[in-house]
């Protein structure tokens, strides 16, 4: 694998610090600013629907802009937006200062995998997508526990803090590492929008919504369900986070090590197992051995899917996959603003800090439905084209005064 996919790596894991690191500080958060959890828990939407709005704005913004600076600017906004979270007054500035810094998250992954599919052969593609992917499971191993420990110890606005200068390491890395690939010649916004006409594109992008929803449906509660439900104490979320981190990681590497040989069957495992696991964790999640497994089995079976969608989006995005890139890990964001949402609703409901496992388990049910749809559709349209040119064939053959044979049977 090329070194640049470490300047990748190192990009995704100043990302992936920030993105879940808030999971493990929700409580700390909402006692300063005097809001409820629930409240507390705008932060990740917020986040992930700054997520959803930067990924194809700025990536139509940056279309004529080389994609290795265009990381470098996106690195420069997460920073800022990291700085103003660190010292936000209050609960408004900080949750803008979260949404600053998601608007970059989109566009750097999006443009991210374009790049790094295009530094190895055309079997690699998945395996280095996941390469640079593992900046966000290492972050998830040692970024957000470090930074729960350090916001737990010495204050929360000490970890932004520190996330903005592990943003700065990304760009000088990006800067120092990745080659200058300027914007292929012809690509125009008309030709990167052809792209959503294609319904495998679409329904790829629905499994990562309700999919990779399902996961944080769970996490997003994590640090209240573990301590209120499962008995543990505030300290015990840290290494918690660190087994979903190694899930994470685990995941990560069978989904790229997989993807390039048998996408589709992967994606029924994973998605189907995570339904099962996150209905489980309902019952589970009272016992601290079982709900720690559970915690494990969340992170890799759902990160075990991002890989397979991401190249599939790129697969099915033919000559226009930056945009359909970004907008893709966007889905993956609003899946997590949906789910966070959804779980907040059913626990102000009265239902219980164990409640949006439930809302998970049907978010990934939800997925593996669409994947045997979209399975069954590339399984038709192969005939439909089949049938289609075989007509044109006969009317070509009858225009021209041919007389089409007809077939004998034995």
């Amino acid at each position: 694998m090329p070194l640049a996919l470490l300047a990748l790596a190192v990009g995704a894991f100043g990302i992936g610090t920030t993105e879940f690191v808030i999971m493990g500080l929700l409580p700390d958060i909402a006692s300063e600013y005097g809001v409820t959890i629930p409240t507390a828990g705008l932060l990740v939407t917020g986040y992930a629907l700054g997520v959803v709005l930067g990924a194809p704005v700025l990536t139509v913004l940056g279309n004529k802009v080389s994609r290795k600076r265009m990381l470098m600017l996106l690195m420069g906004l997460f920073v800022l937006g990291n700085l103003l979270s660190a010292v936000a007054p209050s609960f408004g500035l900080m949750l803008t200062g979260r949404v600053v810094a998601s608007l970059a998250h989109g566009s750097f992954f999006g443009i991210g995998s374009v790049v790094a599919a295009g530094l190895v052969a055309p079997d690699k593609k998945a395996g280095a997508i996941a390469t640079m992917f593992t900046g966000l499971t290492v972050a998830n191993i040692v970024g957000v526990p470090l930074g729960t420990f350090i916001g737990q110890t010495v204050g929360w606005r000490t970890t932004f803090a520190i996330v903005a200068v592990l943003g700065v390491i990304g760009l000088l890395g990006i800067a120092k590492l990745v080659p200058a690939m300027p914007r292929p010649e012809g690509t125009r916004l008309r030709g990167e929008l052809t792209a959503f006409r294609n319904p495998q594109v679409l329904l790829a992008m629905a499994m990562t919504v309700l999919g990779f929803g399902g996961v944080f449906a769970a996490i997003t509660y994590i640090a209240p369900m573990m301590t209120e439900v499962a008995g543990y104490s505030d300290g015990s979320v840290t290494w918690l986070l660190v087994l979903f981190g190694v899930g994470m990681f685990l995941g990560n590497l069978l989904g790229g090590r997989y993807a390039d040989r048998a996408l589709m069957p992967l994606l029924y495992t994973t998605l189907g197992s995570l339904a099962v696991v996150l209905a489980l964790f309902t019952v589970v999640a009272h016992n601290k051995i079982l709900a720690a497994i559970a915690i494990l089995l969340v992170g890799a079976l759902g990160f075990a899917t991002v890989p397979p969608l991401q190249k599939r989006v790129l697969d099915q995005a033919h000559g226009a996959p930056t945009l359909a890139s970004a907008v893709n890990i966007g889905a993956f964001n609003l899946g997590n603003a949906l789910a966070a949402w959804l779980g907040g609703l059913v626990i102000a409901a009265g239902l219980g800090y164990t409640a949006p496992n439930w809302v998970g388990a049907a978010l990934a049910a939800a997925a593996l439905g669409l994947a045997f749809w979209s399975a069954a559709l590339e399984r038709r349209t192969p005939a439909v084209e089949a049938d289609a040119d075989a007509a044109g064939t006969d009317a070509d053959a009858a225009g021209a005064g041919v007389r089409t044979p007809t077939p004998v049977h034995h």
